[in-house]
């Protein structure tokens, strides 16, 4: 995929429908309730309703979780994680198999979930005998140290981009009406500090976090390796594509893709913890639009994921200190998106014809 394709998927970006959002803003005024007395939920609502181009909208009816894995590189060299990659490969079984928690979370939610192995470090027959599917779009294995090399050739940055793009396609032409962003992967906190030390701006140590629960040696490591990052990406700041070719790995560079063509494409996402949006800073970069196809999930405890969601001006619905990865912080919030749906759909509207109930004339007299 060329320059001039991600060109192309920017251009075709636009605003949700700005006349259903004053429409839904309109109706919840009207509804049997004090103004703004559902607070947050209002909000959601008319957001979905600008995004879904209906007022009052339906409640997310195909909702997808789409994962994208892959292993970095400076996670061994610097010894950033206390994990190894094994556990990469043994994480993707556990979901292809419907035993890891984005699986528990997501049944009970009512989303389906897809796995993408973009960058797994294991031997490419690893799922075959659970999902051979998994492996369609890999690009490599792994990625670079990125403290000392890049993650990946500007080659394969395309190549991961043109996948992130193809699955965004594939799930908005099988109907799903609103996308996950999720990670599986180790070692991925580092690279997305790195980006989110760039754009947000921040200094090294107010981004990195403690990841997988590291100790405070390997926490001094990964402030190191990040530190070392920035300095190589710094000169690619304009170009997100390079900087991922730099300091990113395949799957962020596959996330790019998808978070770009999602909101080409006029389909909502939600975007689950650090590594989606630190991705979401360069698609931003890229596209200003398309900030506005996007939901913050929830707030995960690494200090990176705030810098990068008060520069995108985006309010996380949740912050239940969830760290887990693989969508599953973003996965509780489509409840509350449906709530909201609901809400603005179904309460009661007041017409100046309605009997004004005992003690409510004070409520009602400042309705807009």
């Amino acid at each position: 995929m060329s320059s001039d394709d991600v060109a192309a998927i920017a251009a075709a970006i636009t605003w949700p429908d700005r006349d259903v959002a004053q429409a839904a803003r309109d109706r919840w005024g009207a509804l049997d309730k004090a103004s703004g007395s559902l607070g947050r939920l209002e909000d959601l609502g008319t957001w979905w309703a600008a995004a879904t181009g209906e007022c009052p909208p339906q409640a997310p009816k195909r909702p997808v979780l789409v994962l994208f894995a892959g292993d970095h590189g400076i996670a061994q060299t610097a010894r950033t994680s206390q994990f190894d990659s094994e556990t990469t490969a043994r994480m993707v079984r556990d979901l292809a198999q419907g035993r890891a928690a984005a699986n528990a979370i997501a049944n009970r939610v009512g989303a389906r979930l897809r796995i993408a192995d973009v960058s797994v470090e294991a031997e490419p027959d690893y799922v075959d005998d659970v999902d051979p599917s998994i492996t369609r779009y890999r690009v490599r294995r792994s990625s670079g140290s990125i403290d000392r090399e890049d993650a990946m050739t500007p080659a394969e940055t395309r190549e991961a981009f043109a996948a992130g793009v193809h699955l965004a396609d594939a799930e908005v032409d099988a109907g799903a009406d609103l996308l996950i962003i999720g990670d599986v992967g180790i070692g991925n906190t580092t690279p997305a500090a790195a980006i989110i030390g760039l754009y947000a701006p921040a200094d090294v140590v107010s981004v990195v976090g403690r990841g997988t629960g590291i100790d405070d040696a390997a926490w001094m490591r990964k402030c190191a390796a990040v530190r070392d990052a920035m300095r190589r990406g710094r000169e690619f700041k304009g170009e997100p594509l390079d900087l991922l070719s730099a300091i990113g790995s395949p799957d962020f560079a596959a996330m790019l893709g998808f978070l770009l063509q999602a909101a080409a494409r006029r389909t909502p996402v939600i975007l689950d913890g650090v590594a989606p949006t630190a991705v979401a800073l360069l698609a931003h970069r890229i596209a200003f639009r398309a900030r506005e196809w996007w939901l913050a999930g929830h707030l995960s405890p690494e200090p990176g994921h705030t810098a990068a969601l008060q520069r995108l001006d985006l309010m996380p619905v949740f912050d239940l200190q969830m760290r887990h990865g693989e969508g599953t912080g973003a996965l509780l919030a489509i409840p509350v998106i449906g709530a909201a749906a609901d809400a603005l759909r179904e309460l009661a509207t007041f017409t100046a014809q309605d009997p004004i109930p005992p003690g409510g004339a004070e409520v009602r007299e400042g309705r807009s």
